[in-house]
């Protein structure tokens, strides 16, 4: 079949984002035998055009769209993003009467809602690439969809097919590095992103990964993460950001993968995400041995009353050792503060800005109130307190900021910013 992915995101929150998700599931729709064309419309003065010239010529059975982002998550003045992915279903169905398939993260979070306000045929909730090939092989074969994992049917309330995550990972084929422009956005930030884990078991109070994930770690191969860089590196590409929600859980696999990096015959740098608490100066040498030179040190809080109210599973002196082991490494790291969540105060707020300024961070991002999404701890409680309604879907961006905070919280982290170059909103 000739299949059309695009990938609808056009806005740069903070850095410009690589489509790896689509990416991947492009990789796996070319691996099952299909015609393939693909559209990033990041830096696309007027998709439109472009998306109705792209339909003429390639005249695709089949259109997918990756949604990445539902929002930029600023309290102050959010922005609804969903909006552009939209825009883009309506100029596919203008152009084309074949069938519109919307998947991604950020769809996965409110899969029926989001569906239904996208105007879209079809949606997967989930991982993309087992099972969009298996949608199209249905399509091709004439097949009923009623069975189909993580399908969701416009104007329909209910999954078509149950959701389930893939427990073997090198099923799934990590994307070429010439299947996808990177022009866009190289620059000297410029990271390609790889993905070796999927699943989170933390269960942070206000996180959203394990509705887009689910709970348990699975993990690739290592040998086949070191075959993908080996692609990268001999396509001129040096510089690789794990976007693993937790890069050193397990810490086992941290270390094998490290120690595999190690010893490949190429040179690289690279960055990740880490998880404060339970971190060994161990795995910290392996990571910088292995080419880590960056990690976004993810504690939100210096609070350790804060941090059991966000489930977090260390405390602020774990945070502090985590970066003086970083610091000893050669590692810099970026940390962030998420302000605002149920039980802050201005005692711990304070608390939190004073921790910041003891750990040697290269940059800090402060985050003022709280994204609230479904199936979350800190949904529950915006329901008990009044904040939302019991039946709110929150497509439509909602946050958490304590009582009593409103205006006192926003100014004092403004005036604190003007003080630090080094810190953001």
């Amino acid at each position: 079949m000739k299949i059309l992915l695009i990938s609808a995101n056009t806005e740069r929150i903070n850095l410009p984002t690589f489509p790896l998700g689509l990416a991947c599931v492009a990789q796996a729709t070319l691996q099952a035998g299909h015609e393939l064309e693909c559209l990033d419309l990041i830096a696309v003065g007027q998709p439109e055009a472009l998306l109705g010239k792209t339909i003429s010529a390639f005249q695709p059975e089949v259109i997918g769209i990756s949604v990445r982002n539902i929002d930029d998550q600023n309290m102050a003045g959010p922005r609804f993003l969903l909006q552009q992915a939209k825009h883009v279903v309506a100029a596919c169905k203008e152009f084309s009467e074949s069938p519109v398939v919307v998947g991604g993260a950020g769809y996965s979070l409110f899969p029926q809602k989001a569906l239904d306000y996208l105007g879209a045929d079809i949606g997967i909730q989930g991982e993309g690439e087992q099972a969009f090939p298996l949608l199209l092989d249905h399509m091709n074969k004439g097949l009923s969809l009623s069975d189909l994992p993580g399908l969701y049917l416009r104007g329909r309330r209910s999954c078509q097919g149950n959701r389930c995550f893939a427990q073997d990972l090198d099923r799934f084929p990590l994307p070429n590095p010439h299947l996808l422009s990177t022009s866009p956005y190289e620059g000297e930030d410029f990271y390609i992103p790889v993905q070796t884990r999927r699943g989170c078991p933390m269960k942070c109070s206000y996180c959203s990964t394990e509705t887009i994930e689910g709970r348990f770690i699975r993990k690739r191969s290592p040998e086949m993460v070191v075959r993908s860089f080996a692609q990268w590196v001999e396509a001129g590409f040096r510089r690789f950001q794990f976007v693993d929600n937790t890069f050193n859980l397990p810490p086992t696999y941290a270390e094998t993968l490290c120690g595999f990096l190690a010893k490949s015959p190429f040179h690289i740098a690279w960055r990740c995400i880490l998880y404060p608490g339970s971190l060994k100066e161990r795995l910290v040498a392996a990571m910088a041995k292995a080419g880590c030179r960056e990690v976004s040190l993810g504690f939100e809080s210096g609070c350790d009353e804060m941090l059991k109210g966000m489930n977090k599973h260390f405390k602020a002196q774990d945070v502090r050792d985590a970066s003086t082991m970083l610091s000893d490494h050669n590692i810099s790291a970026m940390g962030f503060l998420m302000l605002g969540g149920p039980g802050e105060t201005r005692r711990s707020v304070e608390k939190s800005l004073a921790f910041v300024h003891d750990l040697n961070l290269k940059a800090l991002k402060i985050t003022v109130g709280v994204r609230i999404y479904p199936y979350t701890a800190l949904a529950k409680i915006a329901v008990e307190e009044g904040l939302i309604a019991p039946d709110d879907d929150l497509l439509f961006p909602r946050f958490y900021l304590e009582r009593g905070l409103e205006d006192w919280l926003g100014k004092t982290v403004e005036e604190r910013i003007k003080e630090n170059t080094a810190w953001m909103m």
